[in-house]
């Protein structure tokens, strides 16, 4: 967790409840909060002028987003979706900065979030790079696995669907199907009632 629930509730931070396929912000807002997510899913993602989505990245319980915005004084270049029923808080921005000049090894935890963001990305646009779409596949189904505790085989259970894999890879969903079921016959996923472990 980037920051303490009752440290952010001492600093004016109000709970905003949100149901599935709701904006939290949109592109070319003005970012004015810092979102951090007590319960649910929440997906970064663009949509093209076709229509295509592409998601940035997923965030769950424990994780804040949005945050180096606040810092860049920029418009968001992203949507902040949510994927479930959803609760929130959200600390204005000048709040969030106060309560960083008030407790500055608070710095530390918001950079590190941060940090495992961008790392995250890094990742994703080398993996997303390939033409070859296990390639892809495996490197965002690692990405999430390294994030839990558990890292024998078939431990993960991914917890998207496909065609969020295919949004989060820019692959088409044919291509995530017919690539996930090809993974399986390697030996690489196990695949359970629908459900893709890794």
């Amino acid at each position: 967790m980037a920051i303490n629930e009752r440290t952010l509730h001492s600093a004016g931070a109000e709970i905003k409840e949100y149901g599935p396929g709701e904006f939290i912000f949109q592109e070319g807002n003005e970012a004015l909060y810092y979102y951090q997510i007590m319960q649910g899913e929440v997906k970064l993602a663009n949509t093209s002028e076709d229509g295509k989505e592409f998601i940035q990245n997923i965030f769950s319980s424990g994780q804040s987003f949005g945050d180096s915005i606040l810092f860049l004084g920029r418009k968001y270049p992203v949507d902040a979706v949510t994927l479930t029923d959803c609760v929130i808080l959200r600390l204005c921005k000048n709040n969030f900065f106060s309560l960083l000049r008030t407790y500055p090894h608070l710095y530390f935890n918001v950079c590190h979030a941060m940090s495992s963001h961008l790392y995250y990305q890094y990742i994703m646009l080398q993996k997303n790079s390939s033409l070859h779409p296990a390639e892809r596949l495996i490197g965002i189904m690692t990405c999430f696995k390294n994030l839990q505790e558990k890292k024998a085989p078939f431990s993960f259970k991914i917890p998207l669907t496909r065609q969020q894999l295919a949004n989060l890879t820019g692959l088409c969903v044919e291509t995530v199907i017919r690539t996930i079921k090809m993974l399986e016959r390697n030996n690489t996923v196990k695949i359970e009632n629908r459900k893709i472990f890794f």
